[in-house]
């Protein structure tokens, strides 16, 4: 007996020294999220990190950048997952999906759009605020040239001014091609804003003083939940036309409204493969852009962080996200939500 106990106490020496011999399980790597600066996609990304990491138990991260540089980094997998993805829209993402290094997941947020907006005091006027109608005869941006100087550039006398998109922005490079399309070169200024938050305190302010503002805009956007806008008529929607808008380098572009929005969930390739419980997921998220555009409104005007935002509109709609879940899965999540 005496030399058993012997010969155990050897052998758990034995295998304590080696299992204090082996490496240390490596935690997993964060799957990384493109940090969209935009509140709409600041929103969408957190409400999907809260999901993978607490439902599904798996680290997150996000890394900055612009839209290009994003789906750039999303085709070399250097990021994983972009939340709000137009797919589509740049040839960025155009050539990546074409060689199968992205893909689109989803139709995330039905009833998407994007264009040229004024605010309806323009054309119809406020009269509980005592405003008349700037331009009552405004329908379409052909109509843009006769009104320019009720959007008078305070910088360049004679012309008006167009609120574009920040440079590095998809959209930037469309409406200033749209610009030319429309023949409006001579007669508006392409005015770029610093960031997005830089084009909504713009456009804010303008409205709240009841002043004239022409912008780029798009939905869902708290400014579309907060304010009452119209939206500008455009040529019809015409693919070879799209093209000559989405090429900065194009020096005849054509006239057309914008490719018809189609919002997803952008993912690499990689991370289709390695997560494909998240892919399924993915292709079931679905936003009712009634309550998104309304929590967008809420986010911006009490200046609540994304995270907390997303934590806010989880509570008030486990119907919404809920439904796209594993009820194990979904369960594990409304428990980390308490």
């Amino acid at each position: 007996m005496k030399g058993f106990r012997v010969l155990l106490a050897s052998t758990l020496t034995t295998l304590c020294l080696l299992t204090a011999s082996l490496p240390a399980a490596a935690a997993p790597a964060p799957i990384h999220f493109a940090d969209l600066n935009w509140e709409s996609g600041s929103l969408i990304t957190d409400i999907l990190r809260i999901i993978v990491e607490k439902g599904y138990g798996l680290p997150t991260d996000t890394l900055p950048g612009t839209t290009i540089t994003l789906e750039t980094a999303l085709a070399n997998n250097d990021i994983q997952v972009i939340g709000e993805e137009w797919a589509g829209r740049s040839p960025v993402w155009v050539k990546a999906e074409a060689e199968g290094k992205v893909v689109s997941l989803g139709d995330t947020v039905k009833g998407a759009t994007e264009g040229w907006w004024v605010p309806e005091y323009v054309i119809k006027g406020d009269p509980a605020k005592g405003i008349k109608p700037m331009a009552p005869g405004l329908r379409s941006v052909a109509d843009l040239p006769r009104y320019k100087d009720v959007f008078s550039d305070p910088e360049s006398p004679g012309k008006g001014r167009f609120l574009n998109s920040p440079i590095g922005w998809t959209s930037e490079v469309v409406n200033a091609q749209k610009l030319k399309a429309y023949g409006l070169s001579d007669s508006y200024v392409n005015f770029r804003s610093g960031s997005g938050a830089a084009l909504d305190a713009e456009i804010s302010s303008s409205i709240r003083r009841g002043k004239p503002v022409l912008f780029y805009y798009w939905s869902p956007t708290p400014l579309l939940g907060r304010f009452k806008l119209i939206q500008l008529e455009e040529p019809p929607f015409d693919p070879e036309a799209w093209k000559t808008l989405t090429n900065a380098d194009n020096p005849n572009p054509q006239p057309t409204r914008s490719l018809p929005s189609k919002l997803s969930i952008g993912v690499s390739t990689p991370f289709q493969k390695q997560f494909p419980q998240l892919a399924e997921f993915f292709t079931k998220v679905d936003f009712p852009i009634d309550p998104l555009n309304k929590a967008l409104a809420e986010m911006s005007e009490k200046h609540t962080a994304p995270r907390q935002a997303a934590e806010a509109f989880m509570k008030a709609h486990p119907d919404v996200w809920r439904a796209w879940l594993p009820k194990d899965v979904a369960d594990k999540v409304a428990a980390a939500l308490k």
